[in-house]
């Protein structure tokens, strides 16, 4: 007899799939590993989340950013191009980010996209020095 206090599996042995926890980043060049770590804090704390290992995006021309790159290391963040952030809708667009990067959106719709078809924001976007972060969760598949 096996007996334990595990999750139940359901039959044929496979786990439960989990939901899988996005974080969108939006940046201006430059901003350091500090305000990125600074602000992915925050954004945990206030929410009750553990960001760890969640999956990082953000735009195309950013991934290659130094700040980013360590202050989410060892993840490598996924990038999407404008055209692709500007086709998901989002609470709030923003003009000044268009103009800037020719979307309205970058954390939100790459925390989104990243995320999957389904997904929902956990967390609308949130900024801080120079860097926004937005987190979104995938559905159960």
């Amino acid at each position: 007899m096996i007996t334990g206090s595990g999750a139940e599996r359901p039959r044929g042995g496979a786990p439960t799939p989990q939901p899988v926890i996005t974080v969108g980043v939006g940046m201006r060049p430059g901003v350091t590993a500090a305000a990125v770590q600074g602000l992915l804090r925050r954004v945990a704390a206030e929410h009750g989340l553990e960001l760890g290992p969640a999956v990082v995006a953000t735009l195309d021309r950013r991934i290659a950013e130094p700040g980013l790159l360590r202050a989410v290391a060892p993840r490598i963040p996924r990038g999407f191009t404008a055209e692709q952030l500007a086709r998901v809708p989002v609470p709030t667009p923003s003009d000044q980010v268009a103009a800037a990067t020719g979307t309205p959106a970058v954390a939100e719709a790459a925390a989104l996209l990243a995320a999957g078809p389904g997904a929902v924001l956990l967390v609308p976007k949130t900024a801080g020095q120079g860097v926004t972060v937005a987190v979104a969760r995938s559905p159960a598949r």
